[in-house]
């Protein structure tokens, strides 16, 4: 714990640290395991990133590792087919947790927060090119998109629903006798759509409960986020 904080105050990822304001939130997947011994390090990076209003941050837990003698509860075999396509759309070839991407293009190891910190900081200078609004009410959130100067569909309307907080008592593989904190754990994730960016867009998508929820823009299928939007 001694050495995640000194990196986290290093690179200024406490939530105490001063955050602009911005009109697009920096968003920042991670893909983790609770079967992989160097993923606890980068889901404590996460959790300081939970806690900015700057930053969208999500875990996607995959399953490729549940083989190893350990079934991460929260694994899902879309969140490795999603981590695939970002590979792909990179040239790579391979995954590898814990794998950070920032804002749909940039790929950082999650143990790397001054990494991860730099990435960050370019992304905040991303041109806004598409306006995203969300208003949820009686079980329903709607979504409005507009083009803005620089839009280049199509895009993919993404929305998703994540789990602030949970604890979990791994009793086997890499982890075993561990308790591992995850944070904002991602979880019914749904493709809403295809819009081609030329005018304006509007659509609604029901609700249950109470968590979270969040609406990604994204170029293509696993390009560059456009447009990211919160509602807590």
């Amino acid at each position: 714990m001694k050495r995640l904080t000194s990196i986290l105050l290093a690179v200024g990822l406490f939530a105490g640290a001063p955050v602009a304001a911005q009109n697009r939130p920096v968003v920042v997947e991670l893909f983790t395991s609770q079967g992989c011994s160097a993923c606890p390090l980068a889901d404590h990076v996460l959790k300081e990133l939970s806690e900015r209003d700057d930053v969208i941050a999500l875990a996607l837990h995959v399953d490729y590792w549940d083989y190893i003698g350990w079934k991460d509860p929260f694994g899902d075999p879309l969140h490795g087919q999603r981590q695939r396509a970002y590979a792909s759309a990179a040239g790579r070839t391979s995954v590898y947790t814990p794998e950070m991407v920032v804002n749909g293009t940039t790929d950082v190891v999650g143990t790397k927060p001054m990494a991860l910190s730099r990435a960050i900081e370019q992304h905040r200078q991303d041109p806004v090119t598409v306006k995203l609004d969300l208003v949820r009410a009686a079980g329903v959130v709607h979504i409005h998109v507009e083009p803005l100067a620089g839009a280049a569909g199509p895009y993919t309307l993404h929305m998703l629903r994540y789990r602030p907080y949970a604890t979990t008592e791994v009793k086997r593989g890499e982890n075993a006798g561990n308790t591992i904190e995850n944070y904002n754990i991602v979880q019914d994730w749904q493709v809403l759509g295809r819009w081609g960016g030329q005018k304006a867009f509007d659509t609604n998508a029901k609700l249950a409960g109470d968590l979270p929820v969040v609406v990604l823009v994204q170029q293509g299928e696993a390009g560059p986020i456009a447009a990211a939007a919160r509602l807590r």
